[in-house]
């Protein structure tokens, strides 16, 4: 790859084949174009992995690791250690995204120096119906500097998906293995080490929920 990226979008696989285009997709598309796609198939034994062939071939921008079973976290933190752009994003493969999230995120970003930035999300069903809204702490501003307010540890939903977040905030830090719940043991420790956040009151990630 000879362009920096500004953002690596880490995306795990397992057995999601079903979902697995919709999501890449929805990055694939995204408005930002300046990023790369890391996908880390975690030892699936549907055929995700034909899929993720199939796109690596259509896109310079997307990585394609394929490595044994280690769960969600260890997937996490190999598409970490490969990624190369400015900030990190996370991505479920059951999940998708609005084709100007990474652009607004980047935007905003760029404008207040922040270290992370967060969006609000939407759970949809299997047909892509939106039936409920989850809001990240609309009352804040969209600028958060964090020794003037503090409110806002109290309050962040600790998703890891739906938040950029600077590359450097994982010089120290990685997803612990072997815990349910990873987002909330991480999430607070990097906007402990952050100074800005800034959030954008919009429902740019679709959370998937089976109904089964």
């Amino acid at each position: 790859m000879n362009f920096q990226p500004k953002i690596s979008v880490i995306v795990p696989v397992y057995n999601t084949a079903q979902y697995l285009s919709k999501c890449l997709d929805s990055i694939l598309n995204q408005t930002l174009k300046d990023i790369e796609i890391i996908i880390v198939n975690d030892g699936s034994k549907d055929n995700s992995q034909e899929i993720i062939d199939d796109y690596t071939k259509k896109d310079h921008r997307i990585k394609s690791i394929l490595k044994e079973n280690g769960g969600l976290s260890d997937a996490r933190n190999v598409g970490i250690d490969g990624a190369t752009g400015d900030y990190i994003a996370f991505v479920d493969s059951d999940d998708y995204i609005d084709i100007m999230m990474l652009e607004k995120m980047y935007v905003l970003s760029q404008k207040h120096s922040s270290e992370i930035v967060m969006c609000d999300l939407v759970k949809v069903d299997e047909n892509g119906k939106q039936f409920r809204d989850l809001p990240q702490s609309p009352q804040l501003p969209e600028k958060i500097v964090l020794k003037d307010d503090f409110t806002i540890f109290g309050e962040i939903s600790c998703f890891a998906c739906n938040k950029i977040f600077k590359k450097s905030l994982f010089k120290r830090h990685r997803f612990m293995k072997g815990i349910h719940f990873e987002d909330i043991e991480l999430i607070p420790k990097l906007i402990l080490d952050s100074t800005i956040i800034s959030k954008i009151n919009e429902p740019f990630y679709k959370y998937f929920e089976r109904q089964d």
